[in-house]
C-alpha cells in the first residue's frame, strides 16, 4: 500500500503534516516533523516488548538497519514471516536504512557493482541483487535503495561525488527494475538517498535524477559524519528540499540534537532517526532540556531556574573532580548521572517528566546503578531519553501548529552552551 503525505502547513520551510496509509491495512499515521523508533537488529536497546510499553509517544515506524541484520538472512528467510514478528514488532510499521546512524563505516571499499555493509561477522559485499533478495526476507515496509553514501575522512573531490551520485542512480534503477518484477516487493516503498558529499551541484543533480524515478521518499544522506560548516551544511539541505516533490518525505540521518534538528525542519526535512537518545543513553547521561514553550500551570516546575542552575554551577565543578568521564560528546541538553555531584541528589532525572523512571526513582538511584554497572541503568535511562525526545517532536508540531516555531527555537538555543 502507498504512503501519501499531507501537507496541512507550510511555515518559512517548515512541513506540518501527516505521512496516511502506513502498515498491512493501511490504517497507520505519522505525524511530521517526526522521528522514527531506533532499534538495534531490530529491537529497541535496553528495552523489551512490554518496557516499550510504558512509553508515551512512541512513533508507529521503527528503524531496523541493514547492516545489522544482513548476516541473518538465511534465518529470516528459513522463518518466512519478516524481521517485524521476529523481532516483536509485528504491529509495528517497519523502515530499513542501509547502515546504522550511530556506526560510521570504514569507507574505501564500494565499487560499481557492489556496497560494502559492516555487520558483527565483518565486511558483506551487497549487489543490487543481493540487496533486493535480504529485502524480501525482511520483509519491511519502507527500505532505503542500496547507495554510495560512504564519507570521505579527507573531504570530498569533485570527482568522487560524481561518482558516489552515478553510482547511487545505478543502483537505485536496477532495484526499482528489481522491484516491479516481484510480487512480493511491488508494495514496498522504496526511498531514494540523495547524495553527492559536500558538493551543492552534485547534491542538487541527484535530487532531481532521483525526483524523476516513482521513489516513495528521500534521504538526504550522510550528513551525520561530513566535516562542514553549520551554515554550508543547512544552505545545502535547504537547496536540496527546494528540489524535491512536496508530496512524498523526506528524511536525515545521525541529525539528533535538539537544535540541529529545528535547523533541519526549517530547511524542510521531515523525518529524523532516534538514535540520539540512545546515544546519550550510552553516557550515562540522561536528556535534560525543556521544550515545553507553552508550561501547563499545572504540571510546570516553580523552581525550573533554580534546578537549572544547580545542574550548570554542579558542571563547573565536576569538571576538575572526574577526569575519568570522557565530556567530548556530553551536549548541554543532558546531564551525565555517572557524576559524584548526583550521589546523593533525590530529585527526579527532570523535574516535571512523567515517564516511568522520573516518577520512581531519582537521580541517586540511577547514578548507584551506573556505579555499579547495573543492566537497569540502561533500561531506566532508554525509557526516559526516548520519551522525552519524543515528547520533544510533540512540542515542535504544537509550535508549528500555533506559530511558535520561532519561540521554540530560541527557548532551545537559550539551552545549548
Amino acid at each position: 500500500m502507498m504512503m501519501k503525505l499531507t501537507i496541512s502547513k507550510v511555515t518559512s520551510r517548515a512541513r506540518l503534516g501527516v505521512v496516511t496509509s502506513l502498515g498491512q491495512n493501511g490504517e497507520k499515521k505519522l505525524e511530521v516533523p517526526g522521528c522514527l523508533l531506533y532499534t538495534k537488529t531490530a529491537s529497541p536497546p535496553h528495552l523489551t516488548h512490554d518496557t516499550l510499553q510504558t512509553i508515551e509517544g512512541v512513533p508507529p515506524v521503527a528503524h531496523v538497519t541493514l547492516a545489522t541484520l544482513a548476516e541473518h538472512q538465511e534465518v529470516l528467510e528459513e522463518y518466512k514471516e519478516g524481521v517485524g514478528k521476529f523481532a516483536g514488532l509485528s504491529d509495528t510499521v517497519l523502515y530499513c536504512s542501509v547502515n546504522d546512524p550511530v556506526t560510521p563505516s570504514p569507507s574505501g571499499y564500494n565499487t560499481n557493482k557492489t556496497v560494502s555493509m559492516w555487520g558483527s561477522g565483518g565486511r558483506l559485499e551487497v549487489t543490487p541483487q543481493k540487496f533486493m533478495s535480504l529485502q524480501k526476507a525482511l520483509k519491511v515496509d519502507w527500505f532505503q535503495c542500496l547507495s554510495d553514501g560512504e564519507v570521505m575522512p579527507q573531504g570530498f573531490t569533485r570527482k568522487r561525488a560524481k561518482k558516489s551520485v552515478d553510482r547511487s542512480l545505478g543502483y537505485l534503477d536496477e532495484c526499482l527494475q528489481l522491484l516491479a518484477e516481484n510480487e512480493d516487493l511491488k508494495q514496498k516503498v522504496v526511498i531514494g538517498a540523495i547524495e553527492g558529499g559536500d558538493l551543492l551541484e552534485e547534491r542538487l543533480r541527484s535530487a532531481r535524477e532521483t525526483s524523476k524515478r516513482p521513489v516513495g521518499g528521500f534521504l538526504l544522506d550522510g550528513f551525520q559524519e561530513i566535516s562542514m560548516s553549520r551554515e554550508t551544511k543547512l544552505q545545502i539541505i535547504s537547496s536540496v528540499t527546494a528540489e524535491l516533490p512536496e508530496d512524498k518525505p523526506r528524511l536525515i540521518h545521525g541529525v539528533g540534537r535538539p537544535d540541529e534538528v529545528l535547523d533541519c525542519i526549517e530547511c524542510g526535512v521531515d523525518l529524523f532517526d532516534s538514535s540520539f537518545p540512545y546515544e546519550v543513553t550510552e553516557r550515562g547521561c540522561a536528556l535534560s532540556f525543556d521544550h515545553h514553550f507553552q508550561p501547563d500551570p499545572e504540571t510546570a516546575v516553580l523552581d525550573k531556574d533554580e534546578i537549572d542552575n544547580d545542574d550548570r554551577n554542579g558542571e563547573e565543578e565536576i569538571k576538575k573532580e572526574d577526569p575519568e568521564i570522557d565530556r567530548s560528546k556530553i551536549t548541554s541538553y543532558e546531564i551525565c548521572l555517572k557524576e559524584e555531584r548526583f550521589r546523593e541528589d533525590f530529585r527526579p532525572l527532570l523535574p516535571g517528566c512523567t515517564c516511568y523512571c522520573c516518577r520512581n526513582h531519582t537521580r541517586a538511584y540511577v547514578h548507584h546503578l551506573l556505579a555499579s554497572k547495573e543492566l537497569l541503568a540502561g533500561i531506566l535511562l532508554m525509557i526516559h531519553n526516548f520519551q522525552q525526545y519524543f515528547s520533544f517532536f510533540r512540542s515542535v508540531r504544537e509550535a508549528l501548529r500555533d506559530g511558535k516555531l520561532e519561540v521554540l527555537k530560541q527557548m532551545i538555543r537559550r539551552q545549548t552552551s
